[in-house]
């Protein structure tokens, strides 16, 4: 007897062990839904799961259109992961009930990723957490470091906070109306109590003066090592020796190449609350206008569905203005001509009530109003756990200190628990409306005539019945990525072909996408530019059966039989 699907908690943060265990329920549940294997191992030699989702009564995944989605490639931002178990949880459970579930497993499939990093995501949950980038190799350097401020969790209590000291020459100061709040000292300003606020950690070779906060001896941004775009540590950190150095960017790499099926893909992050979209090295301007036009109309559809800001990466999330950061999006979409976006889960600002700021200078700069809206959030929603109020430790370098202040894994780059499956919900339907409109290559009629003797006319038709073209984007085109429809005859012993080769590629397949508005000055030239028809003429005996088949390769493959009669 198939055992029930489980039910996975979205409140609580799986460990590595307890994560392989609820994919293999599902996979064990649901057979004909889900497969589960292994992308590869990581650095620790963790396995990388993913599992491939389609009704596998309707067709195998290979030969359906397909839409990746990952997360958690960063260490600490396991909401990720989170989001993508919620909507494995909603297609399994769909199936069978839910109309766009099923029609999306029925006619295209899924590879999902929850885990990309397990081995960050381990660390982060370790009883003694550290909150590094991503991978847990040692990058640039494989040593230890012999003085400054090593961020760490110094008394046990499973989270890192910040160190505050008296210091008549720091920065901070304390709120006039709320003195747990630490912020800025205006310019010009002396004559009141200031403090020197660091992270929370540990001191080595401290000369009773000075403090250098040393960066994480795991350096890797696996996120800044993909191919397309990459550039040495000197001009973008964290990227690796050599583009794909890392096995967990190497594993992702792999498939999606060995799966050209795969038109589309999401990577969830934390935080910000937004969609972030194409280009991250190119204005809008000098984007593929027709990219350009279809990327903004399915974000569109993502902000009215989720409640998210969909923002280009370029005018809108650059971490410096001088600054241009790669990743996965440009991999994906500049190098490959997939349709990709970046989901920014979670907003803190936005749930303490602040919704005019920017994503990511407010975290530069904003005014001490935004912190008082943030600290009542604290109080009255997470219980006053979200700013932790300071409280004395004695430091075995510095003495006594205070610790305390914004516990920023858990209510920062994550919600609390409470609200994480609320943050998560926002995005199964408009995942399935990005996959059910990839193209969708469907057998549109077949012929055979009799030509007299033994020849025979044969005809096959295909049509693209998605929303979006054969080869997705303009980018795949310009990229010589994708091919156009390939037709094959597959002829057995006995028949001759007379006219025609076995393998013939037609032009690649609209979509029903509409181009412009029924008020456009030009009407729409090529009314059936979803169709392909090939044809070949053989020489066989009258009942002979032959397999017809074609591909396009982001729209699936479709197999048929004529016979000869």
């Amino acid at each position: 007897m198939t055992p029930p699907p489980p039910t996975p908690r979205f409140d609580t943060f799986y460990r590595h062990a307890e994560l392989t265990q609820l994919l293999r329920d599902y996979a064990a549940a649901r057979p004909q839904l889900v497969q589960l294997s292994s992308l590869g191992k990581s650095f620790e030699g963790r396995d990388i799961w993913l599992l491939t989702l389609t009704n596998t009564a309707t067709g195998a995944a290979s030969d359906k259109p397909a839409i990746w989605v990952d997360g958690n490639i960063h260490a600490a931002e396991l909401t990720a992961s989170t989001a993508c178990l919620y909507w494995l949880h909603q297609l399994v459970s769909g199936h069978g009930s839910d109309a766009a579930v099923t029609q999306l497993l029925d006619t295209r499939a899924v590879y999902l990723c929850p885990r990309l990093n397990p081995d960050g995501a381990e660390l982060a949950l370790a009883d003694k957490p550290r909150y590094i980038r991503s991978s847990t190799r040692p990058y640039p350097w494989d040593e230890e470091p012999v003085e400054g401020l090593t961020v760490q969790d110094m008394d046990g209590d499973g989270r890192i906070l910040h160190m505050r000291i008296p210091d008549p020459h720091g920065p901070w100061k304390a709120h006039p109306d709320d003195a747990r709040l630490m912020i800025p000292r205006e310019p010009g300003e002396f004559g009141g109590q200031y403090w020197r606020v660091m992270p929370e950690g540990s001191l080595t070779h401290f000369d009773g003066l000075q403090v250098k906060v040393n960066p994480d001896k795991e350096g890797l941004d696996l996120n800044r090592n993909f191919p397309s775009q990459w550039r040495q540590e000197f001009q973008q950190p964290g990227a690796g020796p050599y583009p794909t150095s890392e096995p967990e960017v190497r594993a992702m790499v792999d498939f999606i190449v060995q799966h050209p099926n795969i038109g589309a893909a999401v990577s969830f992050h934390t935080h910000s609350g937004v969609i972030l979209r194409p280009m991250g090295t190119q204005k809008d301007d000098d984007m593929t206008p027709e990219d350009l036009w279809m990327i903004k109309r399915l974000s569109a559809i993502g902000e009215k569905l989720t409640g998210y800001p969909a923002i280009s990466i370029f005018h809108d999330f650059k971490y410096h203005p001088k600054e241009v950061i790669t990743g996965t999006q440009d991999w994906l979409y500049e190098h490959l001509g997939a349709l990709f976006w970046t989901v920014e889960l979670w907003a803190p600002n936005r749930e303490a009530g602040i919704t005019d700021y920017d994503f990511i200078h407010w975290y530069r700069d904003h005014p001490p109003e935004d912190d008082l809206k943030l600290l009542k959030w604290s109080d009255t929603v997470c219980g006053g756990q979200a700013h932790v109020a300071w409280y004395p430790y004695r430091h075995p370098q510095l003495g006594m200190v205070e610790l305390g202040g914004w516990d920023r894994l858990n209510f920062w780059r994550n919600p609390p628990p409470a609200l994480r499956e609320k943050e998560v919900a926002r995005f199964p339907a408009w995942l399935n409306q990005i996959g059910l409109s990839l193209p969708k290559l469907e057998v549109l009629r077949t012929e055979v005539r009799s030509l007299g003797g033994d020849s025979w006319r044969i005809r096959f038709a295909v049509a693209n019945s998605g929303y979006l073209p054969s080869y997705v984007t303009q980018r795949a085109q310009e990229r010589k990525v994708v091919r156009g429809t390939v037709f094959e005859l597959h002829l057995p012993e006995g028949v001759t072909l007379q006219t025609g080769k076995r393998r013939v590629e037609a032009g690649p397949l609209e979509g029903h996408a509409a181009k412009n508005s029924l008020q456009a000055f030009l009407p729409t030239r090529a009314v059936t530019a979803d169709r392909a028809v090939a044809e070949w003429v053989v020489s066989a005996p009258r009942g002979t059966r032959i397999a017809l088949t074609a591909v396009a390769d982001r729209a699936g493959t479709v197999r048929t039989e004529v016979t000869l009669d």
